[in-house]
């Protein structure tokens, strides 16, 4: 009985070996198979040097393997425009901004007084310059020697949209910008940015 036991393990220890073996090779045969089916790819294909992927100003000439564009029927040649611009797309000009408020910087630097009409607390972060800073309602703040271009970022700490109204201050180089509530969505504004001309821009 032992004996047989013995003859068990050997041949249960020999099927193992070989089913790990096939195991651990499993991986690399696809892998190899993958390797010798991959056929040479052509680095330029001819579909990248016709329209509308071509939107160079240079033109792209294919390869001595490449096959001349097809002629679509019914599709008109196009000659480019003076300019080199192509005529098929619309010129996408979007309007510039106005400014809400303009100031005459001194030295390149505005200084900016913070007043929260509000009753909630207003968190407010100079970009670069300061960590978010908290307001409390009804109070204010003065903000000094800031080197334009400079963003200032404000939130209601309630999550409420924020009325925001900036002001050139009768001192030079000076900015007044008032918090109220606003009381639609359109009419918040969560950034600032002064500009080195002293455009102030509302975001």
């Amino acid at each position: 009985m032992n004996n047989e036991s013995q003859k068990f393990r050997k041949s249960a220890e020999l099927l193992g070996a070989i089913c790990g073996g096939l195991l651990i090779s499993l991986p690399a045969i696809p892998h190899a198979l993958a390797q010798q089916s991959t056929p040479n790819l052509n680095p330029s294909p001819s579909i990248f040097s016709e329209s509308p992927y071509n939107r160079s100003q240079t033109p792209v000439t294919p390869g001595p393997s490449a096959r001349p564009p097809r002629p679509v029927p019914g599709d008109k040649i196009q000659q480019p425009s003076p300019g080199g611009v192509s005529s098929d797309q619309p010129q996408l000009l979007q309007p510039r901004q106005t400014p809400s408020a303009t100031i005459a910087l001194t030295n390149g630097t505005v200084n900016i007084k913070l007043v929260n009409d509000t009753a909630a607390n207003v968190t407010f972060q100079v970009i670069g310059d300061t960590a978010p800073r908290s307001l409390q309602g009804k109070s204010n703040v003065i903000l000094q020697g800031l080197k334009a271009p400079v963003t200032v970022t404000f939130e209601r700490e309630d999550r409420g949209q924020l009325l925001v109204t900036p002001q050139a201050s009768s001192e030079p180089g000076s900015l007044e910008v008032r918090f109220n509530e606003a009381t639609n969505a359109a009419q918040g504004r969560s950034a600032m940015r002064i500009e080195r001309n002293g455009s102030v821009f509302l975001n």
